[in-house]
């Protein structure tokens, strides 16, 4: 559907600007007011990571004029393969530091301001308030209905995307307008049922195509121009090199922007979305043991069985001394149970402790009262016992 301008035009352009930006001027649906448009626009971005790279990149190189940017975290080398906003020289920065940085070297005409902290419902209102739009680049599921619900209670549009391997996935969600983020999905998955990026890899380039697209829907939004994703969910497959689009229709009964809606203020998402199940939560409680357990089991000849419950190309990359590789998935689906040693203490880890702690809750179901997993998983191995080896 077509969309009324979001952003009042600013009252011109200088001499420098025309020139920087005139193959957009010269495209008859942006012109010289789109693009004023543009220069007036006050847009934030949620990350500075996969997503929040090329957007905050290309949105500067558009002539935004001015971006806000929340980020807490560091840039980290395993970041260099799809974060193409930070560099080798950055590691160990503050990211936020770092795309500021970046986006002043491609345009010194936008004004960028760093929000550095972890965006919850104390803030979120507040850090919001002075944008015309938000670009949503996170990648967990407590973020993100954070942010939609905190657009739909301002009244903000924002544009959504989500990677994974090979795939991605984009809309634009405006609730005076069409459908948001909890039409299209009510309820979070079960907690651990939805791999991260972290976990389950993401291809570098994708982030530059999904990102890239949600820059399309921002300026569009901006500028009052073409048909944005609203009502409309976008998904690729980099893989077949496929796009196709699903329909999304605003649902009467949304807990949040329907008729009668039950969310009227911003609620615990870390609860919400349950980042460790219950269950987990419980066969973990005084059964965790550190890294530094492990190994002097380890030393002193215990009788242990330790299970790697990552995914085979994890454990490729790096693993811990004599553990053994059992995908969490069979365990889940119970093929892995009946391998299992009855004379010896069955010690889980995966990669910082989160899935580890769902198997071992089908293992305490199963009978296997005194089985432990290791807190922090095979990170906090590599960090505490052979800092030598890789992390991921």
């Amino acid at each position: 559907m077509s969309l009324p301008p979001l952003v009042e035009p600013a009252a011109e352009l200088t001499v420098d600007e025309v020139r920087r930006y005139s193959r957009h001027l010269i495209i008859p649906d942006v012109g010289m007011d789109g693009q004023k448009r543009l220069k007036n626009a006050k847009v934030l971005c949620v990350g500075a990571g996969g997503l929040g790279s090329p957007a905050l990149m290309y949105l500067a190189a558009a002539g935004v004029g001015t971006l806000g940017i929340v980020e807490f975290d560091e840039v980290d080398e395993s970041n260099l393969q799809r974060q193409i906003i930070h560099s080798q020289s950055d590691i160990g920065r503050s990211k936020a530091e770092s795309a500021k940085d970046t986006v002043l070297g491609i345009n010194p005409h936008t004004t960028v301001d760093i929000h550095e902290e972890r965006l919850d419902s104390s803030n979120v209102m507040d850090i919001f308030a002075p944008y015309d739009l938000i670009i949503d680049g996170t990648d967990n599921f407590a973020t993100r209905y954070l942010v939609n619900d905190a657009c739909v209670l301002l009244n903000k549009p924002y544009v959504w995307g989500s990677i994974y391997r090979f795939d991605g996935q984009a809309s634009v969600f405006w609730s005076e307008h069409g459908p948001c983020y909890r039409c299209l999905y009510p309820e979070p998955p079960p907690p651990g049922m939805v791999p991260s990026c972290a976990e389950g890899g993401v291809l570098g380039v994708l982030c530059a195509s999904v990102g890239s697209i949600q820059v399309n829907e921002a300026i569009k939004v901006i500028a009052g121009i073409g048909e944005p994703l609203v009502g409309r969910l976008m998904i690729y497959d980099a893989l077949e090199m496929s796009y196709r689009q699903v329909k999304v229709r605003k649902d009467p009964d949304c807990a949040v922007c329907g008729e009668n809606a039950t969310v009227t203020e911003l609620i615990d998402y870390e609860a919400f979305c349950g980042v460790v199940s219950d269950e987990a939560q419980e066969a973990a409680a005084g059964s965790t043991i550190t890294p530094k357990q492990l190994k002097e089991w380890m030393d002193d000849g215990e009788a242990i069985d330790v299970i790697d419950v990552r995914e085979p190309n994890e454990y490729e990359i790096v693993s811990i001394p004599g553990a053994r590789l059992v995908p969490k998935n069979d365990f889940l689906m119970g093929g892995a149970l009946q391998d299992l040693p009855q004379d010896k203490k069955i010690v889980l880890h995966c990669k910082t402790g989160v899935r580890s702690a769902e198997v071992l809750a089908v293992l305490k179901d199963a009978g296997f009262s005194d089985a432990v997993h290791v807190g922090g998983g095979v990170i906090g191995w590599v960090n505490q016992i052979e800092p030598d080896k890789p992390v991921y």
